[in-house]
């Protein structure tokens, strides 16, 4: 929603006098396949988590491009690092300290970053994120008895999730749901009061104290504590 976390709380504040629900739209959230990677999480799959590891990239050089326009805040952080960031914060909670590194390309926008969070009870996050890679978008948590992939986290176009142990591994296969579908039902149902938003404002300043401290610390070249 923003990389600043006082203007994301602003944005809720605002909702809110206005009367209005206010929502992030990271539609991922909202799929049947992050619901089973959080329960197998939670239910000891693999063991106690230590390390959580996620990318998306894709091609795009067109510097007129929205994504590219760093007036607008623009660049590889914000347009599909924020998915690793969440999807990290979703299986490991709010981070203490974050390193990030960047390459500004000529549109001014960074076209590739990596970053490093640390959360608390010794779990890591690593991911890496660009507008000038190829297509790629994996997460996986990475247990002390085995680890969970999914090689396609954000779209789940082909959801499939495989729990990796003991030199094996078991393929889960989901059917295929629209995940904005999803996504609006959840806010339609919030208007009428009928269900809790699952994506509402701690999770979205959460998000950006994240992406704030990723950003504060490329530009800074060390670590920020959070």
């Amino acid at each position: 929603m923003g990389r600043r976390a006082s203007e994301v709380e602003e944005a809720f504040d605002a909702a809110e006098r206005a009367g209005r629900i206010l929502s992030e739209a990271f539609m991922y959230r909202h799929n049947p396949q992050t619901k089973r990677l959080r329960q197998l999480l939670d239910g000891g799959a693999i063991g106690d988590l230590r390390v959580v590891r996620a990318c998306f990239s894709f091609a795009l050089f067109d510097e007129s491009n929205i994504r590219l326009r760093p007036d607008l805040e623009g660049g590889s952080l914000m347009d599909v690092g924020c998915y690793c960031v969440n999807g990290s914060r979703l299986l490991a909670g709010e981070p203490e300290l974050a390193f990030g590194q960047q390459f500004v390309g000529p549109s001014g926008t960074d076209w590739v970053f990596t970053g490093s969070l640390r959360f608390s009870g010794d779990v890591f996050g690593l991911f890496d994120c660009g507008t000038a890679l190829p297509l790629r978008d994996e997460l996986e948590a990475i247990g002390e008895e085995g680890s969970i992939f999914l090689d396609d986290p954000w779209h789940a176009r082909a959801p499939v999730i495989e729990v990796r142990r003991d030199g094996g591994a078991e393929r889960i296969e989901l059917e295929p749901t629209d995940s904005y579908r999803l996504e609006l039902e959840n806010v339609s149902d919030a208007i009428r009061g009928e269900a809790e938003l699952v994506l509402g404002r701690d999770d979205a300043v959460g998000n950006a104290h994240a992406l704030e401290a990723l950003a504060a610390s490329a530009e800074q070249g060390a670590p920020v504590r959070l």
